[in-house]
């Protein structure tokens, strides 16, 4: 009859732990998406800078040696990101499939020139700089325009300056959440031990004595629940970039691996955290309310 009831009891802490480690893994899930948003933010917002494109379009009279020269130049630039050379056969063909392939039956010589796609690198492109860029490129005698829009950059970097304040915002809410509800999960772990707790006061074991292997038990415990969070993290990644190839461009592997460090982290920090400030609690309360 005793092993019995060893045996259920022993099941019923089995399953206890278990919920508890998958609670504090759904919330430290939520704490490595926020991280990875959080370290990839520069990254995100350097990948949509670098890929609006400025158009330099050279005058009818220049041969495509002088154009080539001039782009040599530019790429000595250090405001640069890359330089795709449009050449007229190559600037026709986009045109017949804008407008169709009899668009120049119009014309009595070829209207498409030779241009350049520009790209500049993400801390160049604001309106000011981007501005600077272009006179300074317009000013050269091959060259009959510079086409780029301002507005567009405006809204690109005021809408990333909304982004990164309701990102930081969000980011602070969800940990402030996260140690709530990890909190809540330890507290109700622990609280099924508190008779145990308990028995260890009345023979005299000293707080440091008692709280030492449940805060043990809480590394161990966050340390679990962290792995299983990392797991369910990279097969979320591997899915998205199943979908989302060009996306993943703008990842790092090292910044990977610090979120993987951040939530470890949380995970052991909160649950030690929360883990002492229960035990310590249920150390010094009274027999009468070990029952409510």
């Amino acid at each position: 009859m005793a092993s019995r009831e060893n045996k259920i009891t022993r099941r019923r802490l089995i399953s206890a732990y278990v919920s508890s480690v998958v609670s504090i893994s759904l919330v430290l899930l939520l704490v490595g998406v926020a991280s990875l948003l959080l370290v990839n933010a520069g990254n995100v917002s350097a990948y949509f800078k670098e890929n609006m494109k400025v158009s330099v379009i050279f005058r009818q009279d220049t041969s495509e040696q002088q154009a080539k020269a001039f782009q040599a130049q530019l790429d000595t630039c250090s405001y640069i990101k890359s330089i795709e050379y449009v050449s007229k056969e190559q600037g026709i063909k986009e045109m017949e499939n804008l407008l169709g392939s009899d668009f120049l039956s119009v014309f009595d010589t070829t209207p498409i020139p030779v241009s350049l796609n520009v790209s500049l690198k993400a801390e160049y492109v604001t309106p000011e700089s981007v501005e600077q860029i272009m006179n300074r490129i317009s000013s050269d005698k091959r060259v009959d325009d510079v086409v780029w829009q301002k507005s567009l950059i405006e809204a690109l970097n005021s809408n990333l300056k909304t982004i990164s304040l309701v990102l930081s915002l969000f980011i602070i809410l969800l940990l402030f959440i996260s140690f709530v509800l990890i909190g809540n999960t330890v507290r109700l772990h622990l609280y099924s031990k508190r008779f145990t707790i308990h028995t260890m006061r009345l023979v005299g074991a000293t707080k440091g004595f008692i709280c030492r292997p449940f805060v043990i038990e809480a590394v161990f415990q966050g340390i679990i629940s962290a792995l299983a969070a990392i797991i369910m993290i990279l097969c979320a990644l591997i899915i998205l970039k199943s979908q989302f190839v060009e996306l993943f461009t703008v990842f790092r592997i090292e910044q990977l691996m610090s979120v993987m460090g951040i939530v470890v982290a949380a995970g052991i920090v909160i649950c030690c955290l929360v883990t002492f400030a229960v035990v310590n609690r249920l150390v010094t309360i009274k027999k009468e309310e070990l029952y409510y």
